[in-house]
């Protein structure tokens, strides 16, 4: 069966998932979510891909990108990422077979407060999961990054991420984000109300998928974002569309 084809909507952020070879657990060990971050960073060097934000978990990662290069940055970062991390795995291993699912999902998000929703999602991934209390815990996203921005090895783009939400300042952006995260988790719905954190697993392992001229378009329900934000964010429409 043919693939369905990608689209690509030139001059938006990306909200980008890849989970491990049938949802197995390949990249449990800190040595593997190293990794990926290393050929991240490579990918930035190499390409200029342009990050946002990230998280690496023990069977998926999330990577929040924006498209302010050619229309290949992104593609050619993420084949990078992905085939050096899983050769990688599977020399040590000595294993043979995927590591990755088929084809990761890219799902285009706006500026302002929806990248803000998707930023705080991705952050509080593992904290959703009850694996750590705080996303300052987990040492594989972005949070501490933005919190506390590197001279060296440096993955995410501040500039552009102040810029896209808006802010004057670094040190002002810095401010609210922290607040948003510690907002989020003075509400203890998200750790102790476990009917609501499947519903927010649950939503997050899903994908729709929407005609789109030819093919098809992969979306990401937006429920996941809209925990405790007021609004709702429409559709993206398909103009100015062409093919990944």
């Amino acid at each position: 069966m043919a693939r369905a084809k990608r689209h690509f909507i030139p001059g938006y952020i990306w909200h980008i998932t890849h989970r491990c070879h049938k949802r197995e657990f390949l990249l449990k060990f800190v040595r593997d979510r190293r990794r990926w971050l290393y050929w991240l960073y490579q990918a930035r060097k190499r390409y200029g891909l342009t990050v946002l934000n990230y998280n690496v978990t023990s069977n998926h990662i999330h990577l929040i990108v924006s498209d302010d290069g050619e229309r290949d940055v992104i593609p050619k970062s993420i084949k990078l990422i992905a085939g050096r991390t899983g050769q990688e795995y599977n020399q040590r291993k000595k294993r043979k077979g995927a590591f990755w699912e088929d084809r990761y999902h890219a799902t285009a998000i706006e500026g302002g407060e929806h990248l803000l929703r998707c930023l705080v999602y991705v952050d509080l991934n593992m904290v959703r999961a009850g694996v750590v209390p705080h996303p300052s815990k987990w040492p594989f996203c972005g949070y501490n990054e933005i919190q506390k921005p590197r001279k060296k090895n440096v993955l995410i783009n501040y500039d552009r991420l102040r810029a896209l939400l808006g802010m004057d300042s670094y040190g002002l952006m810095k401010f609210h984000y922290r607040g948003w995260i510690e907002q989020l988790l003075e509400n203890e719905d998200i750790q102790k109300d476990e009917k609501l954190r499947s519903l927010l697993i649950g939503a997050a392992v899903g994908r729709k998928v929407r005609r789109a001229g030819e093919g098809y378009e992969l979306r990401e329900p937006e429920t996941p974002y809209l925990f405790n934000f007021k609004g709702k964010n429409g559709d993206i429409g398909l103009e100015n569309c062409y093919l990944w």
